[in-house]
C-alpha cells in the first residue's frame, strides 16, 4: 500500500476511532440560551449545511432556546477566524463551525492563523467527499470521466468550493492519483463556496466538481447532479445509489470531520456548557433525523481528545500535501 494510501487509512482510523452513535430519547432540558453560528463561507457549502442542521437539532431537541446564523465569505475562511480573534469579547454566544481546511489553509499560508488561536470546543461529524457530474453529462462512471480526461486533459476541469490546494482540490487530486494520473497536472477551478462552484458546473464550465457527499446528496436529490464516487470505503446508506471510487478500482478513501471553535479566552464554564450540549445532542431523535439526511458520521471529540485529533491530523494532512505538491 502506498504512503498516500496509509495516510488515508491513518485518517479513517483515526474518524472511527472516535465514532459515537447516540441513543434517541425523548425529552431535553434546556442548557444554553442562544447560539450564534458564523459561517467561514456561503450559503449551500458543507460549513453551511453543518451549522444549520447542528442549531436544527439542538432547538428542535430544546437544548438550546434560539440559533441564529451569519455567512462570513472572504479569504478562505481567514475572515471569519480574524474576526472571531479580533472581537473575542463580544462573541461569548458565537460558535463558528469549521474542517479540514482550517488545517490545510493555516499549512499553505491562505490565513495566518490556525486552530490553535481559537478555543476548541468539539469535533461532531464527518461528511465524505463525492465527484459529482451535472445531470444531463455524457459522464456516468469515473471510467467516462478518467476517459475523458486523457483525450483533454485541458478541457476536463474539476472545480471545487475551496481554494488550489484545499479539500476539494485535495480531494480530486487524491482520485486523479488513485488512477494513476498525475495529481498536480489536473485543472482545478476554485470557487468560494459549493454554491457558486454548482453554478459553474451547471453553466459548463467545469466538467465535475468535488464537494462535500452531504451536498451532494442534496444536489442529487434535486435532479441535478449525478454522483460519479463517494470516498466512503462502503456504499452510504444515506444515499447507497453513489458508487464509491473504491468499487471502480481507485483506492481514495477519505472523511473531512467538522466541529465547532469558539472566541480565544471564553470562559470555562461557557466552553463546558457548549460542550455538554454537544454531547446530549447526540442521544436525541432530533440529532439522528439531521444526520442520518446528511449522510454523516458521528465523530465526537472534545477537549483533550480534539486538540489531539487536530494535532494529528495537521501531521497527516501535511505528509499528503507534500506527496501531492502542494507544500
Amino acid at each position: 500500500m502506498t504512503s498516500l494510501a496509509l495516510g488515508r487509512r491513518a485518517l479513517m482510523a483515526a474518524a472511527a476511532a472516535t465514532l459515537a452513535l447516540g441513543t434517541p430519547s425523548f425529552a431535553a432540558d434546556q442548557i444554553v440560551d442562544k447560539i450564534h453560528f458564523l459561517i467561514p463561507g456561503g450559503a449551500g457549502g458543507g460549513w453551511d449545511g453543518t451549522a444549520r442542521g447542528t442549531g436544527e437539532a439542538l432547538t428542535n431537541a430544546g437544548l438550546v432556546g434560539t440559533a441564529s446564523y451569519e455567512n462570513m465569505s472572504g479569504g478562505g475562511g481567514g475572515k471569519a477566524i480574524g474576526y472571531m480573534i479580533e472581537n473575542a469579547d463580544s462573541l461569548q454566544d458565537t460558535l463558528m463551525v469549521n474542517s479540514t481546511p482550517i488545517i490545510i489553509r493555516s499549512l499553505t499560508g491562505v490565513f495566518p492563523q490556525n486552530f490553535r488561536d481559537l478555543t476548541l470546543v468539539a469535533g461532531t461529524v464527518g461528511d465524505y467527499a463525492a465527484l459529482v457530474v451535472a445531470k444531463d453529462s455524457p459522464l456516468n462512471s469515473m471510467e467516462d470521466f478518467l476517459a475523458a480526461y486523457r483525450a483533454d486533459a485541458n478541457g476536463t476541469a474539476v472545480g471545487g468550493g475551496s481554494v488550489p490546494g484545499g479539500m476539494d482540490h485535495l480531494v480530486a487530486a487524491m482520485v486523479m492519483q488513485s488512477a494513476g494520473e498525475d495529481p498536480t497536472a489536473l485543472k482545478y477551478i476554485p470557487y468560494d463556496a459549493g454554491g457558486t462552484a454548482m453554478a459553474a458546473l451547471l453553466s459548463g464550465e467545469i466538467k465535475a466538481l468535488s464537494t462535500g457527499f452531504s451536498e451532494a446528496i442534496a444536489l442529487a436529490d434535486a435532479g441535478e447532479v449525478k454522483i460519479l464516487g463517494v470516498t466512503s470505503d462502503a456504499r452510504v446508506p444515506a444515499y447507497d445509489a453513489a458508487p464509491t471510487f473504491a468499487e471502480q478500482g481507485l483506492d481514495t478513501v477519505f472523511v473531512n470531520w467538522r466541529g465547532f471553535f469558539a472566541a480565544p479566552g471564553l470562559s470555562e464554564d461557557k466552553l463546558a456548557a457548549y460542550q455538554d450540549v454537544i454531547t446530549k445532542m447526540y442521544d436525541t431523535p432530533e440529532w439522528e433525523e439531521v444526520r442520518a439526511r446528511n449522510g454523516w458520521v458521528n465523530i465526537h471529540n472534545d477537549g483533550d481528545d480534539f486538540r489531539a485529533f487536530l494535532e494529528a491530523q495537521e501531521k497527516e494532512i501535511g505528509d499528503l500535501m507534500k506527496q501531492l505538491g502542494f507544500l
